[in-house]
Order: structure tokens, then sequence, then C-alpha cells
């Protein structure tokens, strides 16, 4: 057996290792669990992380920041509890590491309670499989609707409410010709509409907070693509397919 002392370092080590896995996890971005709202922290989290951060139960598919299950699988795996993991993660809203690019918990207008709401939720979902359940299975899930028309000459592809990366329609008919496309956007998480295909690339202004993105051109008959130029947002699903008859 080894010595007291090897394995008072050894217990260090592994403690190191899981708090700079920690670290690299959280740089980047009413079910009630520890007195925490967990509904109000996956919605929190879909409409003001998810943009940026893979975290599968929330089925949020940002590519900005760390995937938080991959980031955390190691830690959890060794042993870290749940309640120290949402302890890093509240701390981390509230003041990133130097030099992150995610913004703090006063950029993100959280309030204290929503942002412990946030952790809460991430201790409970990072690394774990299967899916929410009951009131959690819904929470901060993006309502899709199949199919958006044109009419006068006007499209209009909304960005879903929640902040996630989502318009609210899927795909579009347009007619051949003229066409405005214009798209709202009420969350804080900034989004733009572009439009892509033969011939064309026009890309809109990002905005958040109800301002709205705005493109217009010229289409022939054929396929062209929607979608959000913001970094990573196309790549986690802000897109879809703008068929012109």
């Amino acid at each position: 057996m080894g010595s007291p002392t090897a394995a008072r370092r050894t217990g260090a080590l592994a403690s190191a290792v899981v708090a700079a896995v920690l670290l690299v996890a959280l740089a980047g971005c009413e079910v009630k669990e520890g007195g925490r709202n967990l509904v109000n922290g996956k919605k929190a989290f879909v409409g003001k992380c998810g943009s940026c951060h893979v975290l599968a139960r929330a089925e949020s598919k940002g590519t900005v920041g760390p995937n938080l299950d991959q980031a955390f699988q190691a830690a959890i795996a060794s042993g870290l509890q749940a309640n120290t993991v949402q302890g890093v993660v509240y701390q981390q809203i509230l003041d990133p590491r130097q030099g992150s690019k995610m913004p703090d918990a006063t950029q993100l207008k959280l309030s204290g309670a929503t942002a412990q709401d946030i952790a809460a939720y991430v201790a409970l979902a990072a690394a774990q499989p299967g899916k929410d359940a009951g009131a959690l299975a819904t929470a901060g899930a993006g309502e899709q609707k199949p199919l958006a028309k044109a009419k006068g000459g006007k499209l209009v592809l909304d960005a879903e409410p929640s902040g996630q990366l989502l318009y609210v329609f899927k795909a579009a008919e347009a007619p051949a010709g003229s066409l405005e496309v214009t798209s709202k956007n009420v969350s804080s998480t900034p989004h733009n509409i572009a439009l892509e295909g033969p011939g064309v690339k026009e890309t809109g202004k990002i905005v958040q907070g109800g301002g709205v993105s705005e493109v217009s051109a010229d289409l022939k008959s054929g396929t062209y693509e929607f979608l959000c130029t913001v970094p990573g947002h196309a790549d986690g699903g802000m897109k879809g397919k703008l068929t012109v008859k």
C-alpha cells in the first residue's frame, strides 16, 4: 500500500484536475432541487446559454463555447458532487474566467436567483444520459412551424422567441421574382437573417431585443437557404430551406 503522504498528493492532484476541467468547461457562456427552480433554470439556459454551449438534455447545439457534457464527463465520473458543480457554474456565470468571451450575469440580464437556477439545471443535466421528463421535458423547447409562405413579395422568418438556435419556421416557399425577407428577434441572443443560393448571397444586420433583420433579392426558381450568420448559429440548427417556384 502507498504511504499516507502519497495518497494525499494523489488526492490533491485529482482535485486540481477536476477544478481545471470545470474552469475550461465554463469559459466560453416548476421542478425544484435544493430550493432551486429547475424549469426556470432550463428555460434560462436555453435562452441565454444554449446558443454557445452543447448540453444534450437541454437540446442545445451551440458551437462557440465548450460542450458542457464532454467537459464535465470526466469530473463527474471521478465523483464530483452535483452541489460542487452547481457552485462552480454559478461563480463562472457571475464572474467568467479572465480572457473568456463568455458574458457575465449582468450582460446576460440574469438575476442572481436565475443564475442559481441555471447552475442547478446544468449540475443535474451535464453528462447525464437519457432525456428530461415531466415538466422539464418541454421547458425551453422551441415551437417550429413547418412552412412559411411569402405574400405580396414579403416573407417573415422570425427568430424563435426563447433565443434557441431556430427560426419560427423550418422551411419556406416563395414565387420567383423580387422578395423581401424580414426576421424579428425579441430575445437577448443576437441573430440575423441571410439568404444564400444560386447567384445570391445577402446578409442582414445582427439584431436582438426586438430588432428586425432584413434582406432583399431577385430570385429565380430553385432552392435557397435562409440562415443566421452569427458564428456557430447555423451549425447549431438556425437555418432552413427556401423553395422558389
